[in-house]
């Protein structure tokens, strides 16, 4: 059955590719720079490349220790993610399969924290970080990040936990498993949904997290590859190339991630909402 193109559905999808357009330009127009020698950046920024090179990359990889700052990057961005997913599964199959003093105590803890952003709290956890000796280490960012992560991960986990029935749980604990067997063997399959939405966000926001990573690393060869960009636009602001180029290395990893993993953020995201 042919659907019939009213005024309405024109008019929606000339939104819609409008906005495409205007979100995907800036990012064509920043790799098409990045093949550019600056002066030609400065002098005819939207035309395609006349003197194509790649200069601009092998300086990127070569003088500012690019991929040094990404390992960095992968480390604290991979121990939060795994972390995070831990530690929220076993969070929320805790809140929804079993009552206990407090449960709604905590439960209104965990929906409160959601309102304090980092940077209220960033003065405590550096005093904090500092009395441990813990600055400039990788671990001073994973774990504010891990906190500042685990609240919203939790209620996603939830919300998709209470659509899974009991029945099989029920019939484990039945056969003699245990509370670790049923949790492992039977919740963590069934969550793999639920687990892919914040296994993304959390790998996004803790790679683009820049304010907890200025504030806990001060040294260059520590730096992620936030906080790199930010020295780089300090120090060589006016070599557009450079810029162009680094500005491409960070960000495409991250769209090539979300466009190939989107299904699984928006599967994620609804089933927990229409199961809660």
């Amino acid at each position: 059955m042919k659907r019939k193109l009213s005024i309405g559905y024109v008019i929606i999808y000339l939104v819609l590719i409008l906005w495409a357009i205007t979100t995907i330009f800036p990012f064509v127009w920043v790799i098409n720079n990045s093949f550019k020698p600056s002066r030609e950046v400065v002098n005819s920024s939207f035309s395609l490349p006349k003197e194509f090179t790649l200069a601009n990359y092998e300086n990127a990889f070569e003088k500012q220790n690019i991929l040094t700052s990404y390992y960095n990057s992968m480390v604290i961005s991979g121990s939060v993610t795994i972390s995070v997913m831990i530690l929220s599964s076993m969070m929320a199959f805790a809140m929804t399969r079993y009552n206990f003093k407090g449960k709604s105590i905590i439960n209104s803890l965990i929906i409160s924290s959601l309102m304090f952003p980092a940077f209220s709290t960033i003065i405590p956890v550096f005093k904090m970080m500092t009395d441990f000796n813990l600055l400039n280490k990788a671990i001073s960012v994973i774990l504010p990040q891990i906190a500042g992560n685990l609240s919203f991960a939790t209620l996603v986990m939830m919300g998709f936990l209470r659509g899974i029935p009991l029945e099989m749980e029920e019939a484990a604990y039945m056969e003699g498993a245990g509370v670790g067997s049923v949790f492992v063997r039977i919740i963590t399959p069934l969550l793999r949904p639920a687990l892919a939405t914040v296994a993304i966000f959390c790998f996004l926001w803790s790679y683009n997290d820049l304010f907890t990573q200025l504030i806990m690393i001060r040294r260059r060869v520590k730096y992620p590859i936030s906080a790199l960009l930010i020295e780089i636009s300090s120090k060589y602001g006016k070599d557009f190339g450079l810029m162009a180029a680094a500005v491409t290395l960070i960000i495409v990893p991250v769209l090539l991630v979300y466009v190939f993993l989107q299904k699984n953020i928006i599967k994620g995201l609804t089933a927990g909402a229409i199961k809660g």
